[in-house]
């Protein structure tokens, strides 16, 4: 089962490879990882999407916050949470019905058109693991992909609860 894991951590050098370590150590496969400072400078927020059965969740989480460095750790996915992804795609857009189409295609999913070049647009797309992976699949039967990268995973639980320090 795919998880979210949010985790605030002391914003120190190591303190990411310490987590990453630990998820190599005992052979946890990252499917995502982001991080970034928070509001305040000395805590970044550790995103991380991760596979596993409940019992190996268990342990990754008590795992990690095992981890001097970490604060908070927080599993997303055990409530109703938001979750978001960036994608930037290149694609070949070489004639009139390619550009009409990909223009369509990118409007139908809300994206947008970020470059043009002579042949290629760069098109940004936020949301969801399967909103993306839907617009990839769409494009790809109208042009080539040149190119893509993906941020990995963001995400914050709904409503009023928060991960704070």
């Amino acid at each position: 089962m795919r998880r979210i894991l949010a985790i605030l951590l002391e914003n120190e050098p190591g303190s990411l490879s310490r987590i990453v370590g630990l998820f190599s150590q005992r052979a946890y496969n990252i499917e995502s990882l982001t991080v970034a400072p928070t509001a305040d400078a000395s805590i970044s927020r550790i995103t991380i999407a991760t596979n596993g059965d409940d019992k190996v969740l268990e342990q990754i989480v008590k795992q990690v916050n095992k981890l001097i460095d970490v604060i908070k750790i927080t599993d997303l996915t055990e409530r109703s949470h938001i979750e978001r992804e960036i994608l930037l795609i290149k694609v070949l857009a070489m004639n009139d019905k390619t550009r009409t189409e990909v223009k369509r295609i990118t409007d139908i999913f809300r994206a947008g058109i970020v470059d043009v070049g002579k042949q290629v647009y760069t098109i940004q797309i936020t949301g969801d693991a399967d909103k993306l992976n839907a617009f990839v699949t769409a494009l790809s039967h109208e042009t080539e992909i040149i190119e893509s990268a993906r941020s990995g995973s963001v995400g914050l639980a709904r409503g009023e609860k928060a991960l704070r320090v």
